[in-house]
């Protein structure tokens, strides 16, 4: 067929399925992860059981920060569209660098704390952690 002759099809491309990504130093997150599956039965989920460093608790600011920045380049790398840190230790450690370490969205458990704490008459709550 000549090139002049070539069917074109003026159907948009269809962009391929990205999952979730969801870590944790351990597998803690499934907890996590089972929520968003239940929140978002068509979502592919994408998770990351950090066992090699479990727990980050026991380690310094700098290691956690740096482990949970190659974790989260894993997973964007893996195809992921959006990172939920599921550890408690790496949102408070490295929200922020993760979030201009990365080119898609982080959402971190630590801001569903204070929103925990403020949602109860003594402004209490418990949290299951390492230290």
């Amino acid at each position: 067929m000549a090139e002049s002759q070539r069917l074109v099809s003026s159907a948009p491309a269809v962009a391929p399925r990205r999952p979730i990504g969801i870590f944790d130093s351990g597998v803690g997150g499934l907890s996590v992860a089972r929520e968003v599956r239940r929140a978002l039965p068509a979502e592919d989920v994408l998770y990351v059981a950090d066992t090699a460093y479990c727990p980050y608790g026991d380690r310094d600011l700098d290691e956690v920060r740096d482990r949970a920045v190659a974790v989260g380049r894993h997973l964007v790398e893996a195809g992921a569209k959006l990172i939920v840190v599921a550890c408690n230790t790496a949102s408070g450690a490295a929200l922020e660098e993760l979030r201009a370490a990365l080119p898609v969205p982080v959402v971190g458990l630590e801001p569903a704390v204070k929103t925990g704490v403020a949602m109860t008459r003594a402004g209490r709550i418990a949290v299951m952690a390492t230290s």
